[in-house]
């Protein structure tokens, strides 16, 4: 990387004097006559456009001044902006040089990682292709099985068509060995020791069907009696309960009578003597009523 460079800063001095030129005018004085009047009249004049003409190159000489006071000052920004500038410059090639050198080894880097990737994409496909081809055989393989199998099915599906067999055929086909069986008689051997006890089942099933269903229908009749007499039975419970609430109702009612008569014949001397008092009362009541009266 370049070393940095030196900032430089010029400096300018600049002096706030101004140099004046003065110039002495001199005018002659002599005894005004008519000649000299007009004279001295234009020598007025003339003096008047010089001082004029001072004035104004004095003041062009101020602004020349003030100009070249200005222009040092810009310059001296310039000159510092230039200073900043460089060093910025500077510092970016700086930065550049970094960057330069950071892709250079990240470009290395990067072909290094290429170049691993590339070679294990070429493992990779070879491998894969290898897999490709050993999986296209095996499916051709299978494919051929599976065509060999669907025949042998078809065969076997044909020939397993009349799988049932008489006793007789099956006793027969029993006592020869089983190399020399074909399929289809071997599959009606199985078949007929498979469904032979299950037709036997079959066959006590209906039977004892047939018994239960009669059973069911003599239960179905008892139960119809049953019924009925239940019905019968229930009717006369009504009525019994409808007696016995009636008969009951009686006996409350007898029951009340008696106890009536029992509380009339117990409290009679009580209640007589209670009602001579109540008279003997009315009697001096009515008395003592009359005394008042009269």
């Amino acid at each position: 990387m370049p070393p940095k460079k030196q900032q430089l800063k010029p400096t300018a001095n600049v002096s706030s004097s101004l140099d004046l030129e003065s110039e002495d005018i001199s005018l002659e004085t002599t005894v005004p006559t008519t000649e000299d009047v007009s004279s001295s009249d234009e020598h007025r004049d003339g003096s008047q456009k010089v001082t004029r003409q001072l004035i104004e190159r004095k003041e062009l000489l101020h602004n020349v001044q003030l100009l070249k006071i200005e222009l040092s000052q810009k310059n001296l920004v310039i000159d510092n902006m230039k200073a900043d500038h460089m060093s910025k410059i500077d510092e970016l090639e700086e930065r550049l040089n970094d960057a330069l050198h950071q892709k250079q080894v990240l470009t290395l880097r990067l072909d290094s990682q290429l170049k691993l990737a590339q070679e294990d994409n070429r493992k990779q496909q070879s491998l894969r292709r290898q897999e490709m081809e050993a999986i296209l055989l095996r499916q051709q393989q299978l494919e051929e099985t599976n065509r060999q199998l669907c025949e042998k099915a078809g065969e076997l599906r044909r020939s397993l068509r009349d799988l049932d067999i008489s006793q007789e055929r099956y006793q027969e086909l029993r006592s020869l060995p089983e190399d020399k069986l074909s399929i289809q008689e071997y599959v009606a051997i199985r078949f007929y020791e498979a469904m032979n006890p299950l037709r036997t089942q079959l066959t006590h099933l209906s039977e004892q069907k047939s018994y239960l269903t009669e059973e069911l229908e003599l239960h179905r009749n008892k139960m119809k009696v049953l019924m009925e007499s239940y019905d019968e039975e229930r009717r006369l419970r009504s009525e019994l309960e409808l007696r016995s609430q009636r008969l009951t109702l009686e006996l409350a009612d007898t029951k009340q009578l008696i106890q009536e008569g029992d509380y009339r014949r117990d409290n009679y001397p009580n209640i007589k003597r209670e009602r001579d008092t109540f008279e003997a009362d009315l009697k001096e009541l009515t008395k003592r009523f009359e005394t008042v009266e009269r």
